[in-house]
């Protein structure tokens, strides 16, 4: 798939799996935000820039993950054979996404049991989260926001999967930097309105049409890598061709 492509869908992805995350974290920017001083919290410009900060930190925290699953995976892909290798890790993206799509609409609830995979590193983080309340300066919201990025999500983690196949740790980072994106205006909006977004997460049609969605995004993404290699594969036959010319 191209990189624009891939952001396009990394952005998409976690524009639509905000659903998940605001019945997980909606809570949480509601609390922070309600923990801010008044004086803050009755300045609707203010109150923006601090949950705008929180959610910088997290999602410089998500593309530091990508950092690390895009390094990772080009060892892995460096190991294996980078063509092959980056195809099959291309494939297990794609069932990644159609998994989101199933566990967002309600479908497979068994793989809420991933989150449990991050659980250490958050017993470790979260004394760290705790100390930084209450939020009353920039600079703690920003460093609150850090550590609220490495709170088990089964979402980000599924992402992470997919950004094994990025081809390096920049493109890896970057795919985790849309996904952030994607999640950032509706968490933005949660540090307003934070208990109607909730109710309107949980609503079992709004999440059944966002996961088959995200599924029907999956499987159209199937069809984009035989478009790029059929693209690919148009200046070695140019080349052939010139210097079958040029020998004659």
């Amino acid at each position: 798939m191209d990189t624009s492509a891939t952001l396009t869908s990394a952005f998409l992805l976690g524009l639509f799996t905000t659903l998940h995350c605001v019945g997980m974290c909606g809570g949480i920017i509601g609390a922070l935000s309600l923990g801010l001083p008044e004086k803050i919290r009755n300045n609707k410009l203010h109150l923006l820039f601090f949950v705008g900060t929180y959610n910088f930190g997290r999602i410089i925290s998500y593309s530091l993950a990508g950092l690390l699953a895009g390094t990772l995976g080009t060892e892995i892909l460096t190991s294996i054979g980078f063509k092959q290798g980056h195809q099959i890790l291309q494939y297990i993206g794609v069932v990644m996404m159609i998994t989101v799509g199933f566990y967002l609409a309600g479908w497979l609830p068994q793989l809420a049991y991933v989150e449990k995979a991050g659980r250490p590193l958050w017993k470790k983080l979260e004394p760290f989260g705790r100390r930084l309340l209450p939020v009353s300066n920039p600079f703690k919201a920003l460093l609150y926001g850090l550590v609220w990025g490495w709170l088990p999500c089964g979402m980000v983690y599924f992402v992470l999967v997919w950004a094994l196949s990025a081809g390096s740790a920049l493109q890896g980072a970057t795919l985790m930097l849309a996904f952030g994106l994607g999640t950032l205006p509706t968490l933005l909006a949660a540090g307003f309105m934070a208990s109607w977004l909730t109710r309107f997460a949980r609503n079992p049609k709004v999440r059944s049409i966002a996961g088959l969605l995200i599924i029907a995004m999956a499987i159209g993404s199937l069809f984009i890598p035989m478009q790029h290699n059929d693209h690919g594969t148009a200046p070695s036959d140019h080349m052939d061709q010139s210097e079958h010319m040029h020998h004659h």
